[in-house]
């Protein structure tokens, strides 16, 4: 596949990503709306804090670096698919001891919730982990469709087990409410059951067909997914020291927009057209071209999307608590939760595009070293956590997030400019948004604090609206400034990830 291709394949991927999680956070918000007249606040906060970061930590602690060492551009090129296929079967024994190791943490280290307020805590615990485990099943399948860009698979798999997810759940709390976190853990265990069946199915009727061979599909044999013994087992070693100390940094990414889902593609795009630890000369100067050209308009893409979420954050946080949850999330300190977090995710979404290029350039030794610039910032970050909540609660750990984060991105820049300086790209001229969008975003940002001040909250319904019309008001003008002034990136996203609804070869 030339970088076209794959710029192309992965343009499509993303696209679909993007809708795939739209949908996933409509019908999550919604699902949680109509759960809240059901049940406790105190259930679905441990279902969706306590127990879902159980969930993810096992999942990205047992396979994140395996994926990403066998869907380097090192990978596809120096060892066969079977190679592949043997190391991604790890992840299920290291699966199972993640789910022990975290179950007697989150049994025996941490606190227990109220059996009154929050039955079955327990059982919940050893089903969220099992869950975790099923998902693992599907991993050598996972990394064989996103390497070959099956891209209605993944859609495909995943929408049919989040609609399972959300019946099940909204059948069984209206029929069936005093079974607690049962509810919820029956709901995840059939939505990563259907995922793992999905990509089972598909593989054993595609594999010896036809339009595997058309393909050259590296694997003929539904026996060849199964493991053997061979070895990649290095590189995976240092993703794997860097993913821990990544997971302990923060576990904020999970709850960051839609639009950070797009770069689990363009990971990809990256890893496949440059190769691991070569620098820039080394590397085809036509694609190094078109790296530099994607890489400059993901900068530019998610730091103009950043920006408004920051300024329409601060001035729409109490209105959308307010809204979803009533005064029980609107009264407090919620409000200003939500709009330091809004200022959190636009450094959330840079750091998400540099780091994305980053590992996917890095050599082996880049990597280790980078291991102890992380485990500095582990430390660096549990103190600064543990001074800033004292100082001002839970505002004071999401500024400790801020500044944690604001490092990673210092040093990704840093290698960003390295990495291009011998050469005629500068990638990072990105990060400039043009005069006119920061004007725009500078009056919607003074603009819709008024309106806040004197539209919002109390006033009744009518006043509301007219706060909501101000704000689509200065929203539509920040648009414009983009369509006006960011030619480049309109083509870019226009051309690249809009989803392009043709038949695509899977």
């Amino acid at each position: 596949m030339s970088s076209q291709d794959i710029l192309e394949s992965v343009s499509t991927l993303a696209s679909y990503n993007v809708l795939l999680q739209v949908m996933f956070r409509v019908l999550t918000f919604l699902l949680n709306a109509f759960t809240l007249r059901f049940v406790s606040k105190e259930l679905i906060g441990v279902v969706n804090v306590r127990l879902t970061l159980l969930y993810s930590t096992l999942v990205f602690l047992s396979r994140e670096a395996f994926r990403r060492a066998c869907l380097s551009g090192q990978s596809g090129k120096n060892h066969s698919w079977r190679t592949v296929i043997n190391l991604l079967w790890m992840t299920v024994p290291l699966g199972v001891l993640w789910a022990v190791l975290l179950s007697c943490v989150w049994l025996w280290l941490l606190e227990v919730p109220d059996a009154h307020t929050v039955p079955y805590y327990s059982p919940a615990v050893v089903l969220f982990a099992l869950s975790g485990v099923q998902e693992l099943l599907a991993e050598p399948l996972w990394v064989l469709a996103q390497a070959h860009m099956f891209v209605r698979l993944k859609v495909v798999a995943e929408s049919l087990a989040m609609i399972a997810k959300c019946s099940i759940t909204v059948v069984l709390v209206v029929f069936s409410r005093e079974w607690g976190l049962y509810i919820f853990s029956a709901a995840h265990l059939v939505y990563t059951g259907i995922l793992v069946l999905c990509y089972a199915v598909y593989f054993i009727h595609f594999l010896g067909s036809k339009e595997a061979a058309r393909n050259s599909f590296p694997l003929r044999r539904v026996k060849d997914l199964l493991p053997r013994r061979q070895n990649l087992a290095r590189l995976t070693w240092s993703f794997f020291k860097q993913s821990f100390l990544k997971q302990i940094l923060t576990e904020g990414e999970r709850y960051v927009m839609t639009f950070l889902n797009v770069l689990k593609s363009f990971y990809i795009f990256f890893a496949k057209v440059l190769e691991r630890g070569r620098d820039v000369k080394s590397q085809k100067q036509e694609e190094v071209a078109i790296v530099a050209e994607v890489l400059e308009c993901l900068l530019k893409l998610v730091l103009v999307i950043g920006l408004i979420i920051t300024v329409f954050g601060y001035a729409y946080s109490h209105l959308a608590l307010d809204i979803y949850g009533g005064s029980l999330l609107s009264s407090g300190s919620g409000p200003s939760l939500l709009q330091c977090y809004s200022c959190y995710v636009l450094l959330l979404a840079v750091n998400g595009v540099t780091e994305c290029f980053v590992f996917a350039v890095m050599s082996q030794e880049e990597v280790d070293k980078y291991n102890f610039i992380m485990l500095a910032l582990s430390v660096s970050f549990l103190f600064l956590s543990y001074v800033l909540t004292g100082w001002a609660g839970s505002v004071g750990f999401i500024l400790a997030n801020c500044l944690n984060m604001g490092l990673r991105i210092l040093h990704s820049l840093l290698y960003i400019h390295r990495y291009f300086q011998l050469s005629r790209w500068k990638p990072l001229r990105g990060l400039l948004p043009s005069p006119p969008i920061l004007l725009a975003l500078g009056v919607s940002g003074v603009v819709t604090a008024v309106s806040e001040a004197f539209f919002c909250c109390d006033s009744g319904f009518l006043l509301r609206l007219i706060h909501i019309g101000v704000g689509a008001i200065c929203l539509l003008g920040v648009l414009v400034a983009v369509l006006l002034t960011e030619t480049k990136l309109v083509q870019f996203v226009s051309t690249q990830l809009l989803p392009r609804f043709r038949k695509k070869r899977t």
